[in-house]
């Protein structure tokens, strides 16, 4: 099974065509000459990820609000005795200079602007504003750059792809050797904005390819708030598409209340369901549409909690299950259970105190197989699960 892995052919592909000269297309970083630059998570045991979502989409309860103000007030007096602030910069000296891990939350500041798309604003600034005066000087600032960002939260899929697939995009050209520094800076400059542009438009295009699959009268049961989803209804109901749309609550943040109120104020026929009513309302669902997190190599997806049973409930009344991810969420995992992913946590409120004694899942997100997939939209196109894997190869070769 690991065989046929996309990363394990992508990494021969690689290796056989390295002959371990001096092309500095084929120049691999070290991450440890990176090392003094990145800075972990304070807090890892609450996803930065998750609140940043939280923040932006859910509807939160106050003794939720006062748990991640307590997790957030300790991690901060944690940080200021452990991090120093040199370790956040992207360029610079003694923490004086540009900072990318600052550039990137000011970015995600904007709810509408996804977290992979901030990261590689921010790298663009990286290239914007370095004082490299040589290319290898500049891939390894954008080297520290990204392992920064990824060390802030390495929860976060697309954060993680996102970096990745942006120092491929931007520095994987055999023309940059042939220039001289300014113009190799140039380009690369205009590469890191261009490949910002693409991301940032991935959401209209899969709006687009999905509101074709939605026909009158259908009823769409959608899970959580997808920013990606919300696109993909938004289009359907400009273009006079009549149809309705079953929301999950989206427990814990309750971010499916706050989709609904988003669909209502489009005049979108909506009903808000409980999470446990699934099952109940299936039979008069057409078809699911769900977000990602991340695309893996499988074909399956990670996405948050709940997605798995909703794919199984489906499956067994063959109810198909469509998702909507931009190219950026496609990362190189192959997750093979539940438990076999990196665990992003985030606090849950009942409503009434739970006793110490009772332990709590607080996970946030689990793993949907293919084999429960219909079809994915992406920026790419079309794809079924099966055509995930070569569509990976492509993106990191």
């Amino acid at each position: 099974m690991w065989g046929r892995s996309a990363s394990l052919i992508l990494e021969k592909r690689l290796l056989q065509g390295t002959d371990g000269g001096s092309n500095p297309d084929n120049i691999h970083l070290s991450p440890a000459s990176s090392a003094a630059m990145v800075t972990e998570n304070p807090n890892p045991n609450i996803s930065l990820y998750y609140q940043t979502r939280a923040a932006h989409h859910g509807v939160v309860t106050s003794d939720w609000l006062d748990q991640a103000k307590a997790a957030a007030a300790a991690a901060g007096n944690h940080s200021d005795d452990t991090v120093p602030k040199d370790d956040l910069s992207g360029s610079g000296e003694d923490g004086k200079g540009f900072s990318v891990v600052d550039e990137f939350n000011n970015w995600r500041k904007q709810p509408e602007l996804a977290e992979a798309v901030a990261a590689i604003r921010s790298l663009a600034s990286v290239i914007r504003s370095s004082q490299a005066t040589t290319m290898m000087e500049l891939e390894i600032e954008l080297k520290k750059a990204v392992d920064s960002l990824k060390a802030w939260d390495i929860t976060s899929i697309s954060l993680t792809a996102g970096c990745d697939l942006f120092m491929r995009y931007v520095t994987r050209t055999s023309a940059l050797k042939y220039e001289d520094f300014n113009s190799a800076k140039s380009r690369l400059l205009e590469r890191a904005e261009k490949f910002g542009d693409i991301s940032y438009k991935a959401r209209k295009i899969i709006a687009v390819l999905g509101q074709d699959f939605i026909f009158d009268g259908c009823t769409i049961l959608v899970h959580g708030f997808s920013r990606v989803v919300h696109e993909v209804l938004k289009t359907a109901a400009q273009n006079k598409k009549l149809f309705r749309v079953f929301c999950t609550e989206g427990r814990p943040d309750r971010t499916g209340l706050r989709l609904s109120n988003e669909l209502a104020k489009l005049d979108i026929p909506v009903k808000l369901l409980i999470d446990s009513a699934v099952a109940y309302s299936m039979d008069e669902v057409d078809m699911v549409f769900v977000g990602a997190d991340g695309v893996v190599e499988s074909g399956g997806i990670i996405n948050m909690m709940g997605t798995y049973q909703i794919a199984l409930v489906a499956k067994s009344m063959n109810k198909p299950v469509y998702v909507a991810a931009e190219s950026y969420k496609f990362a190189r995992l192959y997750p093979l259970d539940q438990k076999d992913m990196v665990p992003a946590l985030r606090p849950i409120d009942f409503g009434v105190p739970i006793p110490s004694k009772v332990e709590v899942e607080t996970s946030a997100r689990d793993y949907t197989p293919p084999q429960y997939l219909t079809l994915l939209f992406t920026d790419l196109g079309v794809l079924t699960p099966s055509v995930v894997s070569d569509e990976l190869i492509q993106l990191y070769l």
